[in-house]
């Protein structure tokens, strides 16, 4: 199985989770029911006991949130599903059209190696049998052509030995390079179905006083985690860029005729090293796209901002009265 089929699969399971959500809409029904028979009635308590007026609008917190619970994997996981998956055919997109040139690069860039080492005649016969056969033809049957002949099949084996070496590790390195991808969106999808079959529960214990903060960062965590695959094709589309561009490198100078490819791949191998360190840095990269504090300190700040200006009026207006009462006294110790 190939690993885009495995990227497939875990898509798949993803949607085959999420009929779970329903499961659990009714024990968050019931946590939610709660929370906003408390909310509502601590709040109206708290008006009566201070003879205010009711303010109605704050009490449809509760009831708006117990929506989203009872149609949770519609309105909810609906909505945001339905606004970030373009960003990620986007960028899975980006990631095809860079891999389609690559491809075409890299077959061209093998086409000119095979021509170089042709062009050599020191190096011509590792490359092709037929000059292989061509030049063992050429040799004779005497002691020293016998001696030329065994020179040429271990050159030829350790040739082949190398590459077949050469081949092997980067192999290896390309499936790390592809398991990397593989465990982060592993993990991603992990992580969406545990915070999609939950999350019901987070938003109905958001209706409690002391947790309004879970809402948004439920929501903060959910989509920092759905941004992970788009990342990480960004990543990949990068670092697929810059594997062109060493290619195009390579092809402009096998297009002299003197220059002979070495067929190392160091600098490939070292841009798939970095890749795999790169894959496990993609979820700190995406925190930093999206991040919540809540309203919790942004009321707090206003509050508090509310009651210096108060305690400041108050101030001024106590010094303005005790000056005016100051002056009224004075003037009427002066008509004695």
């Amino acid at each position: 199985m190939e690993f885009e089929s495995l990227h497939e699969v875990l898509r798949s399971l993803y949607d085959e989770m999420m009929p779970l959500c329903s499961q659990m809409s009714g024990v968050a029904r019931g946590i939610a029911g709660l929370g906003a028979l408390f909310y509502v009635a601590y709040r109206v308590w708290q008006a009566l006991s201070r003879a205010e007026p009711i303010d109605v609008y704050p009490l449809l917190r509760p009831f708006a949130v117990g929506v989203c619970v009872m149609f949770f994997p519609v309105i909810v996981l609906g909505t945001i599903n339905g606004v970030l998956s373009p960003i990620v055919s986007g960028t899975h997109q980006m990631l095809e059209g860079q891999t389609l040139d690559l491809r075409k690069l890299q077959a061209q860039k093998d086409q000119l190696e095979k021509e170089a080492l042709l062009r050599n005649p020191e190096t011509a016969f590792l490359s092709s049998n037929e000059e292989f056969d061509k030049k063992l033809d050429e040799l004779g049957w005497s002691p020293s052509d016998i001696g030329a002949m065994a020179g040429m099949y271990m050159e030829r084996a350790s040739y082949n030995l190398e590459k077949q070496i050469r081949d092997w590790f980067r192999e290896l390195v390309e499936i790390l390079f592809q398991a990397a991808a593989l465990v982060i969106d592993t993990i991603r999808t992990f992580f969406l179905i545990v915070l999609s079959i939950l999350g019901p529960v987070a938003f109905a214990i958001s209706v409690w006083d002391g947790f309004q903060s879970n809402l948004t960062q439920w929501i903060s965590r959910y989509i920092g985690v759905y941004l992970w695959l788009p990342v990480a094709d960004l990543f990949s589309c990068m670092l697929t860029k810059i594997e062109g561009l060493m290619v195009e490198k390579d092809i402009e100078q096998l297009a002299d005729p003197n220059f002979i490819p070495d067929g190392s791949n160091t600098v490939y191998i070292i841009f798939l090293l970095i890749g795999i360190v790169g894959y496990f840095t993609i979820p700190t990269v995406t925190s930093w796209i999206i991040q919540s504090g809540g309203m919790g300190n942004f009321g707090r700040n206003i509050s508090q901002s509310g009651r210096k200006a108060g305690s400041l009026a108050g101030a001024g207006a106590g010094a303005v009265t005790g000056n005016m009462a100051g002056q009224v006294k004075g003037e009427l110790l002066t008509k004695k």
